[in-house]
């Protein structure tokens, strides 16, 4: 009975350390600028496949929710990722995705040179240079990373950066402690700054 009791707070805990870590990360280095145009980035994961994955799926719903997040006029949803396969790329399976099962009808942007996160952010900087506030939907950690990037590059551009719709308190809580793990990996290269301020406090 004490080693199942155990293993339940064990579990609990886990859980608990996921939904926070992916809380923070998701609130790290966005502000809250204002104004009337938004841009969300939608950052692609390997697709060989004919038809959007699970994971570009999810990607595109929250890039999705991200633009209908505030009512702003003038939103862009910007499909970033190249070709890992011999067929249509990220960019363009996840469009597809968002008009045809969702039926999103508002302005889509096709970013599909990338094979990399910094490759991502390089090549969508050009359609981000005249909008008011920057969104990028991904898994939390992704996002942060992509975040970071964009910083690097173009500090002036980071300082449009907001929260994008892509953390929910119970959304894919039981794989929550697997992606904090995988996510410590990914940003395993960031610098403690990067990895851990904030622009402003939600």
């Amino acid at each position: 009975m004490r080693r199942r009791t155990r293993l339940v707070i064990a579990g609990a805990m886990a859980l608990a350390w996921g939904e926070w870590l992916n809380w923070r990360w998701s609130h790290t280095l966005v502000g809250n600028s204002r104004g009337a145009t938004d841009a969300v980035v939608v950052l692609g994961y390997r697709n060989p496949q004919a038809r959007a994955n699970a994971i570009n799926r999810w990607r595109v719903r929250a890039g999705i929710r991200s633009a209908n997040a505030d009512g702003a006029h003038g939103t862009r949803v910007i499909f970033s990722g190249g070709t890992t396969g011999n067929g249509a790329t990220e960019a363009q399976l996840m469009a597809d995705y968002a008009k045809s099962v969702l039926e999103f009808d508002g302005t889509v942007l096709l970013e599909d040179q990338s094979t990399t996160t910094w490759e991502n952010i390089t090549n969508v900087i050009p359609l981000l240079e005249d909008v008011d506030r920057i969104k990028i939907a991904s898994q939390p950690a992704h996002a942060l990373k992509a975040r970071a990037y964009l910083r690097r590059q173009r500090p002036d551009l980071a300082e449009k950066l907001v929260r994008a719709d892509d953390y929910r308190p119970g959304e894919w809580n039981l794989v929550k402690p697997l992606l904090a793990l995988y996510g410590l990996w990914t940003l395993r290269g960031l610098t403690a700054d990067e990895r851990q301020s904030q622009q402003s406090h939600p």
